[in-house]
């Protein structure tokens, strides 16, 4: 935004100690200006003959007078510079700074030493803001890197088979149809997803009260068939837990996550826990699987767009897109809600998710 020049605020303070000093002079000097001349006898001789009238004192103490305003006036004024400049010196470096973020320079830190006061609680509260906004575009442009690549490979796929059956016009049809629908599936899949995570980051959704013990029940039965396929326990205990929020989206978040629950399982004879309940004003949604261990440092990955982790990407049919766990994190971010990942000592992962009561 294009302003008109104006006075800067160093000028403006310094004016301001340099009329404030000049007035308080300038009253000092009333004051002792007005009990000298009270008692000072207005005659030729004086006081007593010897002492000086006040035409002798006017005479004398004016020019004095005058001499000591106008150093009072330069004194504040060079003083007032100073000490303006010295006190607006961290303001120079927070507007640096922020000058640095507008031209995309979000890894500088002002870091300004010293005791609190209020430029340096704004510094720290512009630092904070710095590092949240440079997490928030490095993630943001990572996901942008991963989601042309995940978009791109089953485009290059479907090229590639095309390209096959042309210079072949004898291969059999069925396989050809077959693999597309499959690679088609997967871009759907994605593309479906992808447009979720968007519409959670987004909050613009309606909501509504949800029973959340209901939507575990319905996630179970629609991935039961999944779960007898690998021969995996399935179990959903708890009570009701209600909360506040899209049932769509909720549907989804309890899915991702009971499906992630059997994918990444063990090859057989593995279990999955659903447990629901509710207290205080706030409902819980604990998702319990068994399977290989999961390093600590793997975990904070795990709610990043298309993060599958070591020796978690899958090969078969439900190699998923890699947005499972992200489209969790945000939806329960959506919700108000908080999403804790805590690997079991003997292989799988606890996964809670928390969300606020309905009002």
């Amino acid at each position: 935004m294009r302003r008109r020049p104006g006075l800067s605020a160093r000028l403006k303070l310094a004016l301001s100690y340099a009329g404030f000093l000049a007035v308080a002079g300038a009253l000092l000097l009333a004051v002792v200006w007005g009990f000298l001349l009270r008692y000072v006898p207005d005659n030729s001789q004086g006081l007593l003959g010897v002492s000086p009238n006040r035409y002798l004192l006017v005479r004398t103490f004016a020019p004095a007078a005058a001499e000591a305003m106008v150093f009072l006036l330069v004194f504040g004024l060079v003083g007032g510079w100073i000490l303006a400049g010295r006190m607006l010196a961290p303001l120079t470096r927070i507007t640096a700074a922020a000058r640095m973020a507008g031209n995309g320079s979000l890894s500088h830190r002002i870091r300004m030493e010293g005791r609190r006061d209020e430029f340096r609680v704004l510094s720290d509260a512009f630092d904070s803001m710095l590092e949240q906004l440079e997490s928030h575009v490095g993630e943001q442009r990572r996901f942008a890197a991963n989601a042309s690549h995940e978009l791109r490979t089953p485009l290059a796929i479907s090229q590639t088979l095309l390209d096959v059956a042309r210079k072949d016009p004898g291969r059999k049809q069925d396989e050809l149809i077959e693999r597309l629908y499959v690679v088609n599936a997967r871009a759907i899949d994605l593309t479906e997803a992808l447009l979720l995570l968007s519409r959670s980051d987004r909050g613009h959704f309606t909501r509504e009260s949800v029973d959340l013990s209901l939507v575990a029940e319905e996630a179970a039965e629609t991935l039961l068939p999944l779960a007898e396929q690998r021969r995996i326990a399935f179990e959903v205990t708890g009570g009701t837990a209600p909360a506040s929020g899209s049932a769509e989206l909720l549907l989804r978040m309890v899915t991702n996550l009971v499906q992630n629950a059997i994918v990444h399982n063990l090859p057989a004879g593995g279990t999955v826990t659903v447990h629901t309940e509710a207290w205080d004003d706030v409902s819980v949604v604990r998702v319990e699987n068994t399977g290989p261990p999961v390093p600590s440092e793997l975990v904070p990955t795990l709610t990043e767009p298309f993060q599958r982790g070591t020796e978690r990407v899958r090969t078969d049919e439900h190699a998923g897109v890699g947005l499972g766990l992200a489209l969790v994190h945000s939806i329960v971010r959506a919700h108000d809600g908080t999403l804790d990942l805590v690997p079991r000592p003997v292989g799988g992962l606890v996964v809670t998710v928390r969300l606020p009561g309905p009002p």
